[in-house]
């Protein structure tokens, strides 16, 4: 080739790159035996293949490729927000499984860089970016779910200074499969609302601690009770002192509303991908509802898309008006997607299906019945919307069974 041709040919940008870099090791490492794994794993199906993911976590930590937004010094690769984006992009598009390193990389491991002790982050830090320990997250209970600070659950502290947990959280995504879990705990007796609670964590392997499968309506049971009977943290495994619980959960949650989203989104998009591809093949491609629906769930995707880069372009330190409306807005959607979904497959979604095309599709509608309660419900999500976006009055809060301790 001449030097003129060579001018001719457009140079790839660095981002280009780091997107082709990133397919190409997807390509050559999710395969041989992590190749069963594409596309597996992710909500309504994160029970599959448990031992070979965290096989995959640790390849993906041999690469390079875990806490990649981290800092460095934390064993983070510290890349850019834009570079972060990419990645979880390319994951997603290459059909990477649900991460089981996902509680620890997204939410536990950001609180510990934030709010945990130099001691904190050198003992569990590292085991989270290797891919060497799992964790759950223990915060709803049976009377406090969106409410989270009604949390009954109480910790005591021993003469020997470790914490003694009594209580019960439930929901606990893949508690069965983790190693540590971090628990918020009344810690002042007779306390009430965010006041008075500690952040805990504690190992799940040790006795005081029970785990119950909760089975849900896909046959599935990745969510658990946990039941605590004395079971114990050390002294050193609190996050921030005693009482300022409230804080670091609440600085967890930002957290959650992350680069990560992105990745969230092209698992959206192959669900949506695999509603198109049975609606040609079964017909229903010409009822023009369905055609409809399709059209407007992908406008939909690309709205939620641009909401989330606006997101993740303003203060990373607090949720803006941007991240106050992506979880109602987002469960909204794909519980929509859900009922689209069955009504493509028409009469053959009736009927427990084997066929992976069926059987996805009928497990996306069964999980996305759930998204507008879990993490919030959507009466929760408007009222933050109402009063911390927009500013209006709080909502009374009576008292009610629901909101407090008292009996009616």
């Amino acid at each position: 080739m001449n030097d003129a041709a060579i001018m001719d040919v457009p140079q790839r940008s660095a981002e280009d790159r780091f997107r082709a870099e990133i397919a190409d090791w997807m390509r050559a490492h999710l395969s041989g035996r992590f190749a069963e794994l594409r596309h597996r794993g992710g909500p309504g199906d994160e029970e599959a293949f448990p031992e070979l993911r965290k096989e995959w976590e640790r390849e993906l930590a041999a690469g390079g490729w875990t806490c990649v937004g981290w800092p460095r010094e934390h064993g983070g690769r510290g890349l850019s927000i834009t570079q972060q984006v990419i990645f979880h992009e390319e994951y997603a598009r290459a059909g990477g499984p649900g991460r089981m390193g996902h509680i620890g990389e997204g939410l536990i491991g950001p609180a510990l860089i934030r709010f945990g002790s130099a001691a904190q982050q050198k003992r569990f830090l590292p085991e989270i970016v290797a891919g060497a320990e799992f964790w759950a997250q223990g915060y709803s209970e049976p009377n406090a779910g969106s409410d989270l600070a009604n949390v009954q659950t109480r910790c005591t502290q021993q003469p020997d200074g470790r914490w003694q947990v009594q209580g019960q959280k439930i929901w606990t995504s893949l508690a069965q499969e983790s190693d540590w879990i971090f628990v918020l705990a009344r810690s002042e007796p007779g306390s009430k609302g965010n006041k008075g609670l500690s952040f805990l964590l504690l190992p799940l392997r040790q006795p005081g601690i029970s785990i119950w499968p909760i089975r849900q309506l896909g046959g599935g049971a990745e969510f658990n009770e946990v039941f605590f009977d004395g079971a114990l943290a050390d002294n050193e495994h609190m996050v921030g002192a005693p009482g300022e619980g409230w804080k670091v959960a609440m600085g967890l949650l930002e957290a959650e509303r992350g680069v990560s989203t992105l990745g969230q989104q092209m698992h959206f998009s192959h669900e949506l991908e695999r509603i198109v591809r049975v609606a040609k093949q079964n017909g229903r491609e010409r009822d023009a509802q369905i055609r409809q629906r399709i059209a407007h769930a992908w406008i939909g995707l690309r709205v939620m898309r641009y909401n989330a880069l606006r997101m993740l372009a303003g203060d990373a330190t607090s949720l803006g008006r941007e991240a106050l409306i992506y979880k109602y807005y987002w469960s909204n959607w794909h519980r929509d997607l859900g009922k689209l979904a069955m009504d493509v497959l028409g009469a053959e979604g009736d009927v427990r299906s084997d066929e992976p095309d069926i059987r996805a599709l009928q497990q996306l509608f069964f999980f996305s019945r759930a998204d507008t309660i879990y993490a919030g419900t959507n009466e929760i999500q408007l009222n933050l919307i109402a009063e911390r976006g927009l500013g209006m009055p709080r909502e009374p809060r009576g008292d009610s069974p629901m909101t407090t301790n008292n009996k009616p």
